[in-house]
């Protein structure tokens, strides 16, 4: 954290980046996918530490990780908490 001036958007992506990347460290089943949701997930981390996350890019992440993991339902809540915290920059379908 970088203190009380941190975005609370930023930092609600932060801590759902980081349960998905435990919880999908930690799940024991290998499939195909699984190095594509790794590294979209490092890179949404990255775009959080800068600060100000660009939304197309967090949304490309966001496909890139559903598709790579969305039929393993151990990992359903956790891609749903990162879902929700992508949405704080703006929401489906909103434009800015």
């Amino acid at each position: 954290m970088t203190g009380s001036d941190e975005d609370p958007r930023v930092a609600e992506l932060r801590t759902a980046v980081s349960r998905l990347r435990r919880e999908l460290a930690a799940h024991p089943a290998e499939f195909m996918d699984r190095g594509i949701a790794e590294d979209e997930l490092a890179a949404l981390d990255a775009m959080a530490d800068g600060g100000s996350p660009e939304v197309p890019r967090l949304r490309r992440s966001l496909l890139l990780i559903a598709g790579a993991i969305g039929s393993v339902s151990a990992l359903s809540a956790a891609l749903t908490q990162v879902r929700g915290a992508i949405e704080l920059f703006g929401g489906p379908g909103s434009r800015g």
